[in-house]
């Protein structure tokens, strides 16, 4: 809360997977400004880091994000997907899978809650009470790359599905002025100053990075799916040999995108669609849109430039924020 006012702050984080990391660098610029959430939700990623913030372990997960690299990409894939997805979620969560994680939401300092999407009916869940690990994952479980997670005879999947920016359910948790970080503002129109909504919305974007090169394919994902393509390769069934081909024609010619690169165009075009559409009817007092485009929500090697990129844009909002508490 800031100081010198009894007003309940809310701080919705939105999805947008390795684009996430963007969350560190909000949190940062808001401690420095002097504003502390008194309620925070998340979605996908989001709820990753909510979480790690509120049980005192953003340094930890900023520390791991940024020496992750391609190589530790590779550690996390499980190309079997007998899973449910290519990634291990038991890989990328097991370095948080301690005493300050296993609690139950209840527990936690401050009212936190995700948001999950029931597989089978298509509802929105919102967890806000249970254990905070199996919330997290249910939240962040991005179909066909995390595993779905069954909990309380829901089989649940990410909540991008259905409100990638939960400035709903801060609200319905009592937050008076809502603070939404808005992760892929760039693939549609809300990005830009006094976007629509109650007439008290403001955005603002930080400078937009140079990127050297002509190349949109990161060396990460070109490592990774070069990877992929030797491991497929060592089969000799002619279905693998198949893919392999098809993975390096598309590295080496960059005329036809791979599987991995079609999935996360498809994701994001997904979410930049249902990120409009709650948005204009729930629309928060401040919202926070880095510039992240460039940044691919594969390419989580990123996370130094992203973290960097979320401190500039929530940094200039300063002045937006504090109106927007004067004038609740």
């Amino acid at each position: 809360m800031a100081k010198g006012t009894d007003l309940k702050i809310g701080l919705a984080l939105g999805s947008g997977a390795a684009r996430g990391w963007a969350h560190i660098g909000v949190l940062r610029a808001l401690e420095e400004i002097g504003i502390r959430p008194d309620v925070i939700c998340g979605t996908s990623i989001g709820a990753a880091v909510g979480a790690a913030y509120l049980t005192d372990q953003l340094d930890e997960l900023q520390a791991w994000a940024q020496k992750m690299g391609w190589l530790g990409m590779l550690g996390i894939i499980d190309l079997t997907f007998r899973r449910g997805g290519l990634v291990a979620a038991e890989k990328a969560f097991g370095r948080f899978d301690n005493e300050r994680s296993n609690v139950l939401i209840e527990d936690l300092p401050f009212p936190f809650a995700t948001v999950a999407t029931d597989l089978s009916t298509g509802r929105e869940i919102w967890l806000r009470d249970g254990p905070l690990m199996s919330a997290v994952l249910a939240s962040a479980a991005m179909p066909g790359l995390f595993p779905a997670v069954r909990r309380d005879h829901h089989l649940l999947v990410d909540g991008a599905l259905v409100n990638p920016v939960p400035v709903s359910l801060c609200r319905a948790l009592g937050a008076d002025v809502v603070v939404a970080v808005n992760l892929n503002s760039e693939l549609s129109p809300l990005g830009r100053p006094n976007g629509r909504g109650n007439g008290k919305t403001v955005t603002a974007k930080a400078p937009e990075p140079v990127v050297a090169g002509g190349d949109a394919t990161s060396p990460a994902l070109s490592h990774l799916t070069s990877q992929i393509s030797t491991w497929l390769g060592r089969k000799p069934s002619r279905r693998t040999q198949f893919l392999a081909d098809q993975i390096d024609d598309a590295q080496a010619h960059k005329q036809m995108p791979n599987a991995l690169e079609v999935m996360a165009g498809s994701i994001d075009i997904m979410q930049d669609r249902i990120t409009r559409s709650r948005l204009a009817g729930e629309p928060p007092d401040v919202l926070i849109a880095p510039r992240l485009a460039h940044i691919g929500i594969l390419e989580f090697d990123r996370a130094a430039e992203a973290v960097e990129i979320g401190h500039a844009a929530a940094s200039m909002l300063r002045p937006s924020i504090e109106l927007a508490l004067r004038r609740a």
